[in-house]
């Protein structure tokens, strides 16, 4: 825990830093949601094609998953996800004209979660 995925297109991948993003929201989920830092994993999927609307160039799209523990707050979600979005606002550099759509989510892990 905490279990973090980020699904992104692929067509942002040179300006997508992913290792300062991940060092970053490593961070922020330390800090915010009293994760360890040992604890956090990000996993990187990139999507060969992204559609946005009936539109498949121009847009990019970013969406971040955080699989935590039970027992935080709506508030600390909350704060956790809009420090995921202001995260990738500074580690993705648009330098392509393309439209960004981003969102993340906070989720609590089910009572069935195991880990080795």
């Amino acid at each position: 825990m905490p279990q973090i995925t980020v699904d992104y297109s692929q067509t942002i991948t040179p300006a997508f830093d992913r290792a300062g993003f991940a060092r970053a929201l490593h961070e922020a989920t330390v800090e915010i949601a009293a994760a360890k830092p040992e604890a956090c994993k990000t996993q990187f999927r990139a999507s060969e094609l992204t559609a946005f609307g009936y539109e498949e160039d121009g847009h990019a799209v970013v969406h971040v998953t955080l699989g935590l523990l039970a027992g935080r707050t709506d508030e600390t979600k909350a704060k956790l996800t809009e420090a995921v979005l202001e995260l990738l606002r500074k580690h993705i550099q648009d330098d392509q004209g393309i439209v960004l759509h981003a969102s993340a989510e906070v989720r609590e892990l089910d009572a069935s979660y195991r880990k080795f």
